[in-house]
């Protein structure tokens, strides 16, 4: 990557974006050796709490209490069977939820009585683990039949490693910690099966065919899959794995896994999925690097690593406020932050907004309110387990949180900027083959005072379709209906080649600007030569502008502006668009009228893949604004200039 600095402005050339930089941080710095001299044995690994008195001792009293309470409201609970029909349910009809529904609730419970077991230890919850325990065991695919291709149903001769078998093998290792005497003296044949059906789905699988999974690609740039389940696959190891030479083996190539999403990221560590998918990627990674710490007692440990601390800093780099975050791509607009996890990870790399943010996170959304509910969704078990243990960590509120004013994240080529009175720019170049990728080089969105005002209107639900050859089908996923340009009835195209380039950010006390060329983008018959785009942040008037500068190879030519909103709207004044939050803010949106048809639609959120996008948006409708000229020459110009209105 070459960066030039001339007067505050920063010229990047990314010809290099989205390729693996191969740093091997971990397996350079730690040999299999090292591992197996460093590494504690199984005997002696005691991460958790494992009598009443040692929770008591480590986790609030409230606390525990809840979790016994949450435990005792399941009790009548049934393991329902996976059956056929339900696996095929995906290939057939495109829907996810009936599978996940069953399966990611019988995880859940499961978690939920073994923690009460362990917390309580009065032999009362014992029967239902051991019936969840059998039915997860019984089943003959851990994961979900989206992650299978096509087939629906699973070859059980070819066990398939993914995001939720190895989430199950981690609760598989949590079940044998918690209460695993337990089992022994009900049966000890429910042990050897933990063991049996983990090393078989799972450890086996990671061990010889681990390099037939796109997501332990050496040579191709891998996402969140990759740190969840190395996260994973380290716990079970740990908790599970007896023989000391394969314990050792299993954690060093998870090391060796691991560092193929590190090698994976941009000098600046950003992630192109986004701030929501950060907890599965970024935080992933923590949790990983947390637990070989811990196991080979402080020999793994490279927290001082640059690309370490940078991934970690993205997380506030890219907050809003409350509970909003930057949202490009498939990321999610509102995100509970967790607060402990983000707190320990601050604290491991020194960095104290992180480690301000954690504290904030947990005090402001009550971490027991949201989290001990332990939803039917409640993904990063090992994660959840030591956020109990940090409860009692984290020092008394002062209400300090200071977030940055303007930020670039160079690699992911994100800007952004926010004002004393609380206005709020974020916008990216980039390119159209980012992981969770939607059609949106050149889009931004605006915020005011943690509410939203130009927004990204995020992803609706997964389906068959969301990971398909029709993905781009999917509204939201298309620049159409992203703050973008429509070009001669042309929006932009998905691949790596439709890119930003000349991509520019200058930064000073007065403005942030980032400016990029987005013609690239476009599908050529739109017939752009170039357009120039200048998003910036102009704090001297307290507004945001956007400059559109723009070439055709016609002299005729239609384009509409769009602009995407949850406020209410009126366009009673010529030239003027102004927009009412919830709490009756109000911004105005100047532009040129000339020439314009103004219209506005509202984009469906009914149906299997658009339903969740009412309560990403508090059930407020999506609206889609569009500015329309049909009389553009072949050179030509637009001011939009976004204000709050008094």
């Amino acid at each position: 990557m070459k960066k030039i600095y001339l007067l505050g402005l920063i010229f990047i050339h990314f010809a290099a974006m989205s390729q693996v930089t191969i740093r091997n941080i971990l397996q350079n710095k730690y040999s299999l050796s090292a591992i197996q001299s460093s590494i504690i044995a199984h005997s002696e690994y005691k991460p958790y709490p494992t009598s009443p008195d040692q929770w008591k001792a480590q986790v609030p009293d409230s606390v525990l209490k809840h979790i016994i309470k949450e435990a005792e409201s399941e009790i009548k609970f049934k393991f329902e069977p996976v059956t056929a029909a339900v696996a095929l349910t995906y290939v057939r009809t495109g829907d996810r939820t009936e599978h996940a529904n069953i399966s990611f609730a019988k995880r859940a419970v499961l978690l939920k009585f073994i923690l009460a077991e362990s917390v309580e230890n009065k032999g009362r919850f014992m029967e239902p683990i051991i019936n969840g325990l059998w039915s997860i065991c019984e089943e003959s695919f851990w994961g979900v039949p989206a992650h299978i291709s096509n087939t629906g149903l699973p070859d059980v001769d070819h066990p398939v490693v993914e995001l939720f078998s190895a989430e199950t093998a981690a609760l598989m290792g949590l079940t044998d910690y918690f209460v695993g005497e337990k089992l022994d003296k009900i049966n000890p044949l429910f042990r050897k099966r933990i063991y049996s059906e983990t090393n078989r789905r799972v450890f086996e699988p990671m061990l010889t065919q681990s390099g037939s999974y796109g997501w332990m690609s050496k040579t191709k740039p891998v996402n969140n899959w990759n740190p969840w389940i190395m996260s994973n696959w380290i716990m079970s190891t740990l908790l599970l794995e007896k023989d000391k030479s394969k314990r050792a083996l299993m954690v060093h190539r998870s090391m060796v896994g691991l560092d193929s999403y590190l090698n994976s990221l941009g000098e600046e560590g950003g992630c192109d999925e986004g701030p929501s998918y950060w907890f599965a990627a970024g935080g992933s990674t923590y949790d990983c690097l947390e637990m070989l710490d811990g196991a080979t007692k402080g020999t793994v440990n490279i927290y001082s690593e640059p690309l370490i601390q940078k991934m970690g800093a993205y997380i506030y780099k890219t907050h809003i406020g409350g509970k909003y975050f930057v949202d490009f791509s498939d990321a999610d607009p509102q995100v509970v932050a967790d607060g402990l996890m983000i707190y320990r990870f601050g604290k491991a790399i020194q960095d104290n907004n992180m480690i301000q943010m954690g504290n904030w996170a947990y005090h402001t959304y009550n971490y027991e309110q949201y989290s001990f509910k332990l939803n039917r969704e409640n993904f990063y078990k090992p994660r959840f387990v030591q956020n109990l243990l940090t409860i009692q960590q984290l020092p008394a509120f002062n209400n300090v949180y200071e977030q940055p004013k303007d930020i670039w994240v160079s690699d992911v080529q994100v800007m952004t900027a926010r004002t004393e009175s609380g206005l709020y720019v974020a916008t990216h170049a980039g390119h159209n083959a980012e992981s969770h990728n939607h059609n949106d080089v050149g889009d931004f969105i605006v915020y005011a005072n943690n509410e939203p005002v130009i927004i990204d209107a995020g992803r609706g639900n997964y389906t068959a379709r969301t990971f398909s050859s029709h993905r781009y089908e999917l509204w939201f996923t298309q620049s159409e209906h992203h703050n973008l340009p429509i070009v001669n009835g042309k929006g932009q195209l998905a691949g790596r080649n439709y890119e930003a380039n000349k991509v520019q950010y200058q930064h000073t006390n007065n403005e942030s600007i980032l400016s990029m060329d987005i013609s690239s983008a476009y599908d050529s018959a739109a017939g752009i030569l170039s357009w120039n785009r200048r998003v910036g942040m102009n704090r001297s008037k307290n507004q945001i502008e956007i400059n559109d500068q723009a070439t055709f190879v016609s002299k005729n030519n239609q384009v509409q502006q769009i602009f995407m909103t949850t406020c209410s709207i009126d366009t009673t004044q010529k030239g003027v668009i102004v927009l009412t939050t919830p709490t009756q803010q109000s911004f105005q949106i100047k532009y040129n009228p000339k020439n314009i048809k103004l219209n506005i639609t509202y984009p469906s959120t009914e149906g299997a893949e658009y339903s969740s996008l009412k309560s990403k948006w508090n059930n407020h409708p999506i609206a889609r604004i569009e500015l329309m000229n049909d009389h553009i020459g072949q050179n030509a110009n637009w001011q939009y200039s976004i204000s709050q209105k008094y």
